[in-house]
């Protein structure tokens, strides 16, 4: 990890997310990153801190040990076509991050035994606290094993089935969205029973974090944690029960379904 080159291709928000994970992360060298995007002027303000920032996707990869794919599902075959040229297949890794663009797709436009993954890290990245999932074609178990430490720097990692992929999306990524629309609806509810917005949010945050931790270094389902703080005829159960009858786990459920159902069509 120390000494890998990484280039990554496309650095929009997801892109940056990485970056500023991997900055944060002791023992990354600045001067092995090259970032690129189309109109990278947003993005100079790295070059000082020794990361290269270019638009020349062909002069990014050429060195890169790891070249992630940062742009969009319908930009990847673009992006293969251009830099596939100056690609070394036997010493060089493609990740990619678009979502939905099968292993299958990517090869049909670099070496059938070039070493290809997708991982799909989430915006928490930015602060080292990301969950990504990772699949993959020909590489080493050396290769995966530095693949998973890259991820690791930004959070936590583990390598699943590429059928899971699009699932793992909904959960990891689109699943940051839907935890924070929750917390903003439980502010909202803070305020209206006497909160100001600042205290009701610090409280839900800190709540947030706390249910999050508990479950992690417990390693309890959610219910058990639950049980635990709902007494009989108490305000937690009768707060639950209302969510409840008004579809909350429901629509929850729905939600992930439909999220699911778009990157399948």
């Amino acid at each position: 990890m120390k000494n890998l080159k990484i280039a990554i291709i496309g650095c929009g928000n997801l892109g940056l997310s990485i970056v500023n994970g991997l900055m944060a992360t002791k023992g990354f060298d600045a001067k092995n990153l090259t970032v690129t995007k189309r109109n990278p002027d947003n993005l100079f303000y790295l070059t000082p801190l020794g990361v290269t920032v270019s638009s020349d996707n062909k002069l990014a990869v050429e060195g890169a040990d790891f070249v992630i794919l940062g742009v969009k599902p319908y930009n990847v075959p673009l992006i293969l076509k251009e830099i596939a040229p100056v690609m070394a297949k036997d010493k060089q890794t493609i990740i990619s991050l678009a979502t939905g663009v099968t292993l299958e797709e990517m090869y049909q436009h670099l070496p059938a035994e070039m070493a290809i993954y997708r991982a799909m890290p989430n915006i928490a990245a930015d602060i080292q606290e990301s969950i990504t999932c990772i699949c993959g074609k020909n590489g080493s178990p050396k290769t995966e094993h530095a693949i998973k430490e890259l991820f690791n720097s930004i959070g936590i990692s583990i390598v699943i089935e590429e059928h899971l992929m699009e699932a793992a999306t909904v959960l990891g990524a689109c699943g940051i969205a839907y935890v924070l629309r929750f917390m903003r609806a439980m502010t909202q509810g803070g305020i209206q029973i006497g909160f100001d917005a600042k205290t009701a949010n610090a409280i839900v945050n800190q709540t947030v974090k706390g249910a999050a931790e508990l479950i992690i270094k417990k390693g309890i389902h959610p219910e058990a944690a639950i049980d635990k703080v709902t007494t009989p005829k108490g305000c937690t159960i009768v707060g639950l029960n209302e969510m409840e009858h008004h579809g909350f786990s429901a629509a929850m459920v729905k939600g992930v379904l439909a999220s699911y159902e778009k990157i399948e069509k």
